[in-house]
């Protein structure tokens, strides 16, 4: 009878062993039942049904959704509610663990999936009040009817998919995770929204600019942080006349202007993402009508970032990308017009010092008197703990995201500060792409952009009608001039944001006489404009390379325009390669080193390279290691953290660059941490021989195996950065910096090019593919067409019933 139960009870804790997470052990034996574990997301290209109808309660009419080869759904519906019912069920379908597993880490909620481990995390996404903001948002996008139902239908089509999934059926991720997906609510949808906000524009470098005052004075600060480079080429060309008359700007406090003239700030307590797009004229195309191009650069991930779709009903026609998770097409076109995206980075977030009352901090110092602090108080699930309360502090500015010294999430969040960030405010991003789906030309392009909040964004727009125009958009704080570069005074009403600039007197450009527009993250327009933006944005190379491509261009076709986003010549290395052979070859760099004998073959192979940032070319592997290597010399020991003890930031590469190329006598290039003074051929020639010998110890003598494909190769890893499901050393060309900017870990996202004429055409891929299962054939399908730089034409139908080769599959979609 004892052996009869202790084995009964060994079975049990067997059974319940097997089938329990442990820690980050997943329940292995609901993981490889045959019945209900992986094995059952496997899938074959047969298993995708070409006719099917599904039975979706909800639905007011059927939809037909029709399949291209690629497995992008093409859906006709006949009302907006069953349009964007039918998009959040087929996103769904296709992509449910990603979109959910993003709004979780939006929310600050990924403890409760995996643990202990991402506290941290949770507690900083929820006291930078991303959760905060999107519910801000959420009242506007709801309080429209428009969007009210946009937002709504999607849910319930997202929720519909939900309600038929099995054990069986649920997404790998959520085995492997051993939870169940949630409703959907219209509150992801701006979760999403908002975590997009804080990838493009949720840091700021205010705690690293005020040490770096405080550090080396105003003269210094203005020299080498200077508010404009001397080499740049902006969205709006300087000149543009302007067709507003400005708001006047907020007056300087005069306590800002004795602090900065002081260099005296109050004592702190202790404590690389772009894209592409251009448009050209009808006048410069081959077809005489307007093309559009855009490309955005983002971390590379599987599942893909983006999924594409077509989504037809009364009054609405387009083609594109979509966030899963988030309805409409967010970068596309119609029969009429072409939009596409790039990241401003303007300065809409700022830190303020605060003064408390005292030690409770429940009552801080602010326009004379002392205002109470709000605290909220958040409830964090941590799986197989207990639930772990943190309270976090707000004032009028927005919430103080560490009240307490503690080491930091992101090293340069100040502590004790508050903040100021335009994501927090209510807007109807939702409504902007509602109306840039249905826009047929440039006052409906120009209405839509009207209630665009966060992130700021460089739309640019081409129609039918021969207009081309770019629009640096979103809510823009009306600034003094360099509020917000350094830490703000949070006692004093002067220094809070003082309104905003009107819509219309964005940044702007239309038909311009040089035939083209286009963004590359770089300054929005010229010291002509009269408002502030922001002081510091990405290096003019990227843009400045584009626009000397499309100034040079005529007859331009599609293809010329996919070329162009694969274009890999570095301006940096064009301008800075002949001065560092030449810094190496003074006789002040002293001789080469008997111990690096490859110093000479690697000179001959530099000398020969054109500045091409090809995946075969060894120059690049080189020069990339050489210059940042000089630029860490020349910088380290006085800005550096370890070298310091402060939070501060490198001047930028134009500032660099100007010492490098003209100051070969400035202080800045001893390192005061060594006995010895260093010269510039000195620390070139340091530099050259850290390059070979990083090289040499990866690879070997020189030879082709230094080539850069494989020094940098490129890696797609899924979003849990599971070994196996994602894609490892990439190997294809490009670089930061350069219009191909495919880096290690970011790159285009997604390449499309858009022909506008009679009959619509276009072109695009992704480096992915349209699912989000690692056992379909559709998960990154699409890779190989991405990494060798060609495009896929995308398939757009006129009808429903439009017939076309690569679309075979066709399904219905009813209430019954």
């Amino acid at each position: 009878m004892i052996k009869a139960l202790l084995a009964l009870a060994v079975s049990f804790s067997l059974v319940w062993g097997l089938n329990t997470k442990h820690g980050d052990v997943p329940p292995f034996g609901k993981l490889l039942s045959p019945y209900r574990g992986f094995w059952q997301n496997g899938e074959a290209p047969g298993d995708f049904p070409t006719r099917r109808t599904l039975a979706l309660p909800g639905l007011r009419q059927p939809v037909t959704v029709r399949y291209d080869d690629h497995r992008v759904p093409h859906v006709f519906a006949q009302n907006d509610h069953d349009l964007y019912f039918a998009q959040g069920y087929l996103t769904a379908q296709d992509r449910l663990w990603q979109m959910e597993f993003q709004t979780h880490v939006a929310a600050g909620r990924l403890a409760e999936l995996v643990g202990p481990a991402r506290l941290e995390t949770d507690r900083f996404f929820r006291r930078m009040g991303l959760p905060f903001g999107a519910a801000n948002s959420l009242r506007s996008m709801m309080a429209h009817p428009t969007t009210r139902t946009v937002l709504e239908s999607y849910s319930a089509g997202v929720n519909a998919y939900i309600g038929q999934l099995t054990p069986a059926t649920l997404p790998f991720e959520y085995k492997l995770l051993d939870y169940q997906p949630e409703p959907w609510q219209p509150l992801k949808c701006a979760l999403l929204l908002k975590f997009m906000a804080w990838d493009l524009s949720g840091r700021t470098d205010d705690l690293r600019m005020s040490n770096i005052l405080r550090r080396y004075g105003p003269a210094i600060t203005k020299d080498l942080f200077p508010d404009y480079p001397t080499r740049e080429d902006p969205i709006v060309p300087v000149g543009t006349p302007l067709d507003f008359k400005p708001l006047p700007i907020p007056a300087v406090p005069k306590s800002f202007e004795a602090a900065y003239a002081a260099h005296q700030l109050r004592d702190e307590p202790a404590a690389d993402l772009g894209s592409n797009n251009f448009a050209v004229s009808g006048a410069k195309s081959a077809s005489g009508y307007p093309l559009l191009a855009n490309d955005p650069h983002l971390q590379l991930n599987l599942p893909s970032i983006w999924y594409q779709i077509q989504l037809s009903a009364p009054g609405v026609n387009v083609y594109g990308v979509t966030i899963p998770g988030s309805p409409l097409v967010i970068i596309g076109f119609n029969e009429r017009v072409a939009w596409g995206v790039t990241n401003v980075a303007a300065d809409v977030l700022d830190f303020y010092q605060l003064k408390f009352r005292d030690s409770t901090r429940r009552e801080y110092w602010h326009d004379g008197r002392w205002k109470p602090v709000r605290r909220v108080v958040e409830h964090l699930k941590v799986r197989g703990q207990p639930d772990r309360l943190d309270t976090v502090l707000y004032t009028h500015h927005g919430p103080i995201v560490y009240d307490k010294p503690e080491k930091p999430f992101l090293a340069q969040t100040p502590i004790a500060h508050a903040m100021r960030w335009t994501a927090h405010d209510g807007a109807n991003e939702i409504l902007t792409f509602y109306q840039l789906n249905r826009a047929r030309s440039y006052p409906d392009y120009t209405a839509a952009l009207a209630s665009y909040g966060s992130p700021a964004q460089n739309f640019i727009f081409a129609d039918t009608e021969q207009d081309i125009a770019i629009w640096p958009n979103g809510r823009f704080p009306l600034k003094w001039r360099d509020q917000g570069k350094f830490i703000l005074d949070g006692t004093d009403p002067a220094y809070d944001w003082q309104g905003w600039i009107p819509p219309a007197q964005n940044p702007h450009v239309k038909n311009p006489a040089r035939g083209f527009v286009s963004s590359a993250n770089q300054f929005s327009a010229g010291p002509d404009y009269p408002y502030y933006l922001n002081w510091t944005y990405s290096s003019y190379e990227r843009g400045h390379r584009i626009n000397q491509r499309l100034s040079a261009m005529s007859g331009i076709t599609p293809d010329s325009l996919r070329e162009l986003q694969n274009d890999v010549l570095d301006l940096n290395a064009q301008l800075m390669l002949p001065r560092l052979l030449a810094l190496v070859a003074a006789p002040g760099a002293g001789p080469a080193s008997a111990a690096i004998p490859d110093e000479t073959i690697v000179l001959a192979e530099m000398h020969r390279w054109r500045y091409q940032y090809t995946a075969d070319a060894v120059g690049p592997s080189v020069f990339n290691l050489w210059y940042n290597d000089l630029v860490k010399r020349l910088w380290d020991d006085d800005f550096g953290a370890q070298a310091t003890g402060l939070e501060m930031r490198y001047p930028a590469r134009d500032r660099t660059n100007n010492l490098i190329l003209n100051e070969d006598t400035s202080p800045w290039i001893d390192d005061h941490r060594t006995p010895a003074r260093e010269t510039l051929p000195e620390l070139a020639r340091q530099s050259l021989r850290f390059a070979i010998d990083s090289l040499t110890r990866k690879f070997g003598p020189p030879s082709p195996k230094w080539r850069w494909g494989s020094q940098k190769g490129t890696d797609l890893l899924h979003l849990l950065q599971l070994k196996g499901f994602g894609q490892l050393g990439v190997d294809c060309g490009g670089g930061a910096g350069i219009v191909n900017a495919t880096s290690k870990r970011n790159g285009p996202s997604w390449r499309m090019v858009v022909a506008l004429g009679p009959r619509v055409r276009a072109y695009g891929v992704y480096p992915g593919g349209q699912s989000g299962n690692p056992g379909s054939p559709f998960y990154n399908n699409l890779l190989e067409t991405w990494r060798v730089g060609q495009l896929d034409e995308l398939v757009f139908l006129r009808s429903a019933q439009e017939p076309n080769p690569r679309v075979a599959t066709a399904w219905v979609l009813k209430n019954n």
